[in-house]
């Protein structure tokens, strides 16, 4: 049986750890946006009747963002729901996938009987034996971007060979600028996936889009099956879409944030990198800073991937408190570390 997949988020499994109240814990090992946009009372009749798929909850998607039209989008249950049933509708073959990226790609080509073979994000060609490619644009967790101009070079490599490239995009809307959904029409072998989940704060209510040629869609949309997007989660998401005053304050907040978190992990002597929603360091002290924050209640996300070596992830506070307590927890840890390493250095002398 394989390993399972851990994500962010898992926080009984570190009350469990550390023997830390469940409630007592500053979560930061996801890159969800802490400050949640404020869903407007739910009518109704969401809860009472049976998502209607005739609504414009697709053309909503399409003019955020920045689709042709609603036939180019399908809503799912999260982008998880597309991870999972998209290899299987692809021809096995090669697939790139990058070593340190986010968990679930690799296993589910896998399970679809395709060959993984690592994506190098710096390369212009993609090798000839690799049929299709995952590129998560900005990647979970490095914060690699690769420009628009490559992902379409790629994509022309891949297309020529009968495969595709599937992008997910799920960090892109809080720096849109480098998106392709805009560009899918016309590209058969473009798929891009997007979720509300991270930058608006909306993580609970499992929804996503899957964008691409309408031939793909409505052989995925076969294989889901009917009523994927509660009608809750419509109503959340359809709001949220079209609130442009605080999408734009947003952007400018996390921007601001995001500044905050680096600067704070380089006055400790780290070298972070980072995208507005989260920051990520592959420093040797990466384990030990993990679990000396952990002491401590706040919860990292560690990454020990065999080829990549050891990571770890840093999500945004929310309120100041939240970062008042991360900065003195951050410098505490950092201090047990610098202590352990000087007895070390002591005991070798």
């Amino acid at each position: 049986m394989a390993e399972p997949i851990v994500h962010g988020g898992n926080l009984h499994e570190a009350a469990r750890r550390y023997g830390i109240g469940y409630a007592q814990w500053l979560d930061l090992s996801t890159g969800i946006n802490p400050h949640g946009y404020p869903v407007p009372p739910v009518p109704a009749d969401a809860w009472r009747r049976l998502p209607d798929e005739g609504d414009d909850f697709a053309a909503r998607a399409a003019r955020y963002y920045g689709a042709p039209d609603a036939r180019h989008v399908l809503p799912v249950a999260g982008s998880q729901a597309a991870i999972r049933a998209l290899p299987q509708l692809m021809p096995r073959a090669t697939v790139a996938v990058a070593p340190l990226t986010y968990a679930e790609y690799a296993p589910a080509f896998a399970r679809a009987g395709h060959r993984i073979v690592p994506l190098d994000s710096a390369c212009d060609a993609l090798p000839g034996e690799v049929t299709h490619a995952v590129i998560v644009n900005p990647n979970n967790p490095t914060a690699d971007h690769v420009s628009a101009a490559k992902l379409l070079q790629w994509h022309a490599q891949l297309t020529a060979r009968g495969g595709t490239l599937l992008v997910d995009e799920a960090f892109a809307d809080a720096m849109p600028s480098e998106s392709l959904a805009a560009l899918v029409a016309g590209r058969p072998g473009l798929v891009v996936l997007r979720s509300p989940g991270k930058f608006f704060g909306l993580a609970g209510v499992r929804a996503g889009f899957v964008l691409g040629d309408p031939l793909l869609l409505d052989r995925l949309r076969d294989v889901l099956g009917a009523w994927t997007v509660s009608g809750p989660a419509r109503h959340a998401v359809s709001a949220a879409f079209e609130d442009s005053a605080w999408q734009g304050e947003m952007r400018a907040q996390l921007i601001a944030a995001s500044t905050r978190l680096t600067g704070l992990l380089r006055a400790r002597g780290f070298t972070p990198r980072s995208t507005p929603l989260f920051a990520w360091t592959d420093d040797e002290r990466a384990a030990s800073l993990h679990h000396e924050l952990a002491l401590r209640g706040v919860w990292t996300r560690l990454f020990a991937v065999p080829a990549s070596g050891r990571s770890v992830r840093f999500g945004l506070p929310g309120a100041e408190p939240e970062w008042l307590r991360f900065e003195q927890a951050l410098s505490e840890s950092v201090s047990a570390l610098e202590a352990v390493r000087a007895s070390e250095s002591s005991a070798t002398r």
